[in-house]
Formats: structure tokens, C-alpha cells, sequence
């Protein structure tokens, strides 16, 4: 049986999926650009070994993180200066992080990440939302030439949520970092993490790391 925070994990990482995503995930070691120069533009999520975020269904049973994993991803919100979100995961994160920490069943980890959320400014894109709360900006206009006009600002990193809003953010060139949670299970199908491009990205690997469970970090920059 799963405890409340694997439920609760669980519960926030299928609202991911179905939005496809934009969703928390980052990692401690993130650094800023320097001034001056663009924002970095990162998208990270778990991932079975053969390539999927989610197994036929949404089903996410695979990927329940370990306390430390889970620590990790909390810390990721912590030092992440702007969020990219899509409709449908705003609505799922929205509607349960704002007050997750005060629930009377909520562990210490729960409260300290419901927080992280809170404080951390995030971009909605969607037509067919009126508005937005906790720290959040609406935009309804073209999802890539926002992100591009944000990524060519000064200031921290962010993070892009969702294999739906990443994917067009992919193909049009913009991400600089990927960061994958690889755990040692084969889905055979389902929500792939990589979107299919027109040509190949080159990239350098500059961080692993391995967690409980046999779960791999790797994160890579964009060669450009």
C-alpha cells in the first residue's frame, strides 16, 4: 500500500502527463548564465529506460520516487526562476499545491515543496483560460514566440513542463539543458519524452547521478 506522499507524488505526476505536462523537475546544481547573456531553458522529467514519461494509460506506478528522489525534485522548484506551464497540468498543480501544506496529513516535504510552488513565478499558456493565481502570468498568444522572447532575457533558469509544450519548444530549437530521471523499467509505449525533430541536436553530457533504486540522473546542455 502507498504511503500519502507516493499517493499524493503519484497523483501530482499523472495531472503532468495529461497536460502533457509541464511539470516540476530540476536540480540543485542548476546555475544561472551569467549577466548579460540569455536565460537558460531546461526540460526534465522521469523516464522509464526505453524513453517514456508515462506507460499506456498515464499509468505512472513505475516511477514512485524515493524520499531522496522526491527531495530532488522539491529542491529543483527551489532554484528554478520561471515555470512554463500548459492548461491542463496549471490546472491539476493549481488545484491541489497551493494549500497541499496545509493539510493535516502533509509531511515536511510536502509543506516545503507546496511553498517552493507557490513562490515561484510561472507562465500559463492557454486560449481558453481567464485567469490565473499564485504567483502566475496568462499568456495566450504563440506559446514558442513567448518562450523565445523570455529565454533572450537576463535571469535564472527555467523550466519547461510538459512533453506537449516542450516538444514544440524542441523543435523549434530553444532548449539548452535536458535533464532525465531515468528508473530501470521498460514501458514498451506510452507518452515518449523526445518529440520527433527534423534534424539532430548535438549534446554534451555534464552531470550524472544515481538515486534508491537503481534510478540514473543525466543532464545534458544543447551544443550549439
Amino acid at each position: 500500500m502507498l504511503s500519502p506522499e507516493r499517493e499524493d507524488y503519484l497523483r501530482t505526476q499523472i495531472a503532468h502527463r495529461l497536460g502533457y505536462r509541464a511539470a516540476p523537475v530540476c536540480t540543485c546544481e542548476i546555475d544561472s548564465r551569467e549577466a548579460g547573456t540569455m536565460r537558460k531553458l531546461i526540460f526534465g522529467m522521469n523516464l522509464s529506460l526505453d524513453g517514456y514519461i508515462a506507460a499506456p494509460g498515464d499509468d505512472l506506478g513505475w516511477s514512485v520516487p524515493s524520499d531522496e528522489l522526491f527531495q530532488w525534485w522539491s529542491d529543483r522548484v527551489g532554484a528554478t526562476s520561471l515555470a512554463l506551464y500548459g492548461r491542463k497540468l496549471w490546472e491539476a498543480m493549481s488545484s491541489h499545491w497551493p494549500t497541499a501544506d496545509q493539510q493535516p496529513s502533509a509531511t515536511p516535504a510536502q509543506i516545503e515543496y507546496a511553498r517552493r510552488w507557490r513562490d515561484m513565478p510561472k507562465v500559463v499558456f492557454s486560449s481558453t483560460i481567464d485567469k490565473v493565481d499564485w504567483n502566475t502570468r496568462l499568456v495566450t498568444g504563440d506559446a514558442v514566440t513567448e518562450i523565445a522572447r523570455l529565454r533572450a532575457e537576463d535571469g535564472g533558469p527555467m523550466d519547461i513542463c510538459g512533453a506537449t509544450l516542450a516538444a514544440a519548444a524542441m523543435r523549434a530549437g530553444l532548449i539548452d539543458e535536458y535533464v532525465l530521471v531515468t528508473a530501470p523499467a521498460l514501458l514498451g509505449g506510452g507518452t515518449p519524452f523526445f518529440t520527433a525533430l527534423d534534424s539532430w541536436v548535438n549534446l554534451n553530457l555534464v552531470e550524472t547521478r544515481t538515486f534508491p533504486g537503481g534510478v540514473v540522473l543525466t543532464r545534458y546542455e544543447t551544443r550549439r
